[in-house]
């Protein structure tokens, strides 16, 4: 037996009607809780329906009001309408997310209203009702009913969506159809489709039954429609749906002389721009920058210099033009190279600015997108091939260092430095960075003590620390000081930084052979020779324990499962399960030639120093060299060519393509910033000057205040962008001071 509960009064009056014998709503009725009526009908009773019943509104069974609705209140749903055959007429008014409405009517009509009406008289006079009581308390007692019962829809409306997720509402119109939907990314190349939902037939003619899923707003996705039974595709489309957008997919018969099946995709609630606040805080930081800058050319100013010098000390005002806004006219020459390379005392010619700012830049991309880069799957590590922003940053310091240890050993050895002591000074140097790597930036302290069974052995630092050794060494060796005639004459054979460094070339072809033999020759057991996918649900899942071939077989095999990284990048969208470090062993070649390419920057900023047409010329064409190996080696295909580019395994067409984007970066920064001092490199100047303190302390304090704080809304991108943009800010400031103040961290 269903219950209706006690209800006061005045809410029996509005559910009722204003019945004038009000005392009835304040007895308890119990009626069957099914009870069939003359058409086949079944009704629904319980303490929902009562509460429904209480809704505000009137309740005709007849021809609708005209205009007549309830609104509806915020945070509760819409009472969802069975289709009976004996039905009342019911708009309800849904509040949408523009703030509009949309009427939705059930029912057309009660033809069929009055064995329900007698039914229900014989139950109320038994309790003492008669009259227009009956006739007013019908409809809506016949509503409450059938909201007992709410549609599929509404029981599933409630999906907690997260961030970069949308709500996908799909209905099932097919008579006797079972359906199974599958998805896949578009950006997952070759995968197998992972299963959604299943959404099978109501088992009532007209009614369609529907399942809520959250789906990714990333990328694109691929819907396939399978029918259940069959095994056979029903339908297959493409989308792109939009954060916390609410989306409905409708699967029906069409009849329009042959009998097709249309999936058709509605909009219910439009999307959120998620991208909006990065273009903000991109505008915001552009126009800081001119300011600055426009600043500074103001000061530059000697009208405005004289007048500026009336209103204070002239003395505060030459420090500040000089020091804080960066002196318009020279370089800095303070030493203390935090790069590999600063081992020594200062050299005796003018530093940089412009590799110095490049490492800034490099160093403050890298910072925002490790502190989470607001979310944003672009300033995230792209799962497999490809590129994203935070793919950009790692490479671009290893091939800015490589510039740096040039610059710097040249100095040194012009200046009579010994060969074995700075043999020593790089090895110590070498090691610091490794160890460091290990004991102090990979480990999760927070978890507890260092455990010698999981440490990580390979890592950011750790690979520079062998970088730099490989390099350097390679460099102290064969390297011959530049002569200074040869310096500032044109007479000197025009590819000397070439010719000269010969032996290096040498070296580091060799090395690229045999990174390219071992990648595609080294038997990997259970997998194909010479693969370079991520395993998992790649390949149509054909190597799930493939990842990165010949490069995780050889970390696995020397270091050890417990001993590389645990979550790759790839495990997000390929599902791969085996450990996979993106700093192996194997790719650290490969890091190597990047940073010899960035020797070879510095080799044409010392070999034509003050020549700067010949500079240009030299940027320029090994920036379209490196893009033309790119893409003979890509086919400009991020998934079809002979080797993909692919920070994962670091392979060689990643290291000619961000080589290229290299030089053409030092060709914009070289005139604007060393020649012509139109930008003195602020603010990335200063990170640039003290890369090491700023690196590891953004690692050391990432979960401190003020770099990080509880967010309001977890889900919202707005809130951890402006949190990640701050801790990035707050490290440029601390650069900045410790300029000032003439602190840099050398090891």
């Amino acid at each position: 037996m269903a219950v209706i509960e006690r209800m006061d009064n005045n809410k029996c009056r509005q559910g009722c009607g204003e019945l004038e014998h009000s005392d009835f709503c304040a007895n308890e009725v119990r009626f069957p809780k099914r009870t069939e009526n003359l058409a086949g009908g079944v009704l629904r009773g319980g303490m929902a329906g009562a509460r429904a019943a209480a809704l505000p509104g009137r309740w005709n069974c007849g021809a609708p009001e005209q205009g007549s609705h309830s609104p509806q209140p915020d945070g509760e749903k819409p009472p969802a309408v069975l289709g009976l055959n004996s039905r009342v007429n019911v708009r309800h008014r849904v509040k949408t997310h523009s703030g509009a409405g949309r009427v939705l009517t059930a029912g057309a009509g009660c033809p069929n209203s009055k064995p329900i009406s007698r039914a229900l008289r014989e139950i109320l006079q038994l309790r003492g009702c008669q009259g227009q009581l009956m006739s007013r308390f019908a409809g809506a007692l016949r509503f409450c009913w059938e909201a007992a019962e709410p549609a599929d829809l509404d029981k599933k409306r409630h999906v907690e969506l997260k961030m970069d997720q949308a709500l996908l509402l799909i209905h099932n119109e097919l008579h006797g159809t079972n359906l199974t939907v599958y998805w896949n990314s578009e950006r997952c190349y070759h995968c197998s489709f992972q299963v959604l939902v299943n959404v099978s037939w109501s088992g009532k003619p007209g009614k369609p039954s529907t399942a809520a899923v959250a789906v990714s707003t990333q990328h694109g996705s691929i819907l396939q429609l399978n029918d259940t039974v069959e095994e056979k595709e029903v339908c297959r489309l493409e989308y792109k749906f939009g954060e916390f957008g609410n989306y409905s997919l409708l699967v029906k018969h069409v009849h329009n002389g042959v009998n097709e099946i249309a999936c058709d995709v509605v909009v219910n609630k439009n999307p959120i721009d998620s991208n909006l606040p990065v273009c903000v805080a991109f505008l915001i930081g552009v126009a800081i920058i001119i300011a600055v800058s426009f600043l500074r050319f103001l000061l530059s100013l000697d009208d405005f210099h004289n007048w500026i010098s009336k209103a204070i000390n002239s003395r505060e005002t030459d420090r500040l033009i000089n020091s804080e806004l960066g002196s318009p006219s020279r370089a800095d020459s303070l030493g203390g190279d935090t790069q590999p390379g600063g081992w020594c005392p200062p050299a005796s010619p003018p530093r940089l600015r412009c590799v110095d700012t490049f490492r800034g830049i490099a160093l403050i991309l890298m910072v925002f997108v490790n502190y989470g880069g607001g979310k944003y799957w672009y300033f995230k590590h792209s799962s497999w091939n490809g590129l994203t922003v935070a793919d950009l940053v790692f490479p671009w310091f290893v091939f800015i260092m490589g510039s740096s240890i040039f610059l710097s050993m040249t100095s040194i050895l012009q200046r009579g430095c010994s060969k074995l002591k700075l043999m020593g000074k790089i090895g110590w140097r070498s090691f610091l960075l490794i160890c460091i790597g290990m004991f102090i930036v990979n480990p999760n302290y927070c978890l507890g003590p260092l455990s010698w069974d999981k440490v990580r052995i390979p890592g950011v630092l750790q690979r520079l620390g062998v970088t730099y050794f490989v390099v350097a060494v390679l460099e102290l060796i064969f390297a011959k000081p530049v002569p200074e005639s040869c310096a500032s004459e044109r007479s000197c054979f025009s590819l000397r930084d070439i010719i000269f460094s010969w032996p290096q070339w040498l070296f580091i072809l060799m090395l690229e052979s045999i990174w390219l033999g071992l990648t595609f020759f080294l038997p990997v057991p259970g997998c194909p020779t010479g693969y370079l996918g991520p395993g998992g649900i790649g390949d149509l899942g054909k190597y799930p324990n493939c990842t990165g071939g010949a490069a995780g077989y050889i970390d696995r095999l020397l270091l050890g499962d417990d001993h590389i990284y645990q979550h790759p990048s790839s495990a997000v969208l390929y599902h791969t399960e085996v450990a996979y470090d993106p700093e192996g062993i194997l790719g650290t070649i490969n890091s190597i030639v990047m940073a010899f390419l960035g020797v070879q920057a510095g080799k044409i900023l010392l070999y034509y120093k003050d020549q700067t047409k010949d500079i240009l010329i030299r940027f320029t064409a090994w920036c379209c060299f490196l893009g033309l190996i790119s893409i003979a080696l890509t086919k400009i295909s991020e998934n079809e060519g002979f080797i993909p580019i692919n920070k994962n395994l670091w392979s060689i067409s990643y290291v000619t393509t961000l080589s290229s984007f290299a030089f053409f970066i030092l060709l914009i920064l070289y005139p604007i910033v060393d020649v012509k001092g139109l930008w003195t490199g602020t603010p990335f100047f200063y990170p640039g000057m003290n890369s090491i303190l700023v690196y590891v302390g953004h690692e050391v304090f990432e979960n401190y205040f003020p770099f990080q704080w509880k967010l309001g809304d977890n889900q919202s991108h707005k809130e951890h962008l402006t949190q990640n943009i701050v801790a990035s800010a707050l490290w440029v400031l601390i650069a900045y001071i410790l300029y000032k103040k003439k602190v840099f961290w050398k090891i």
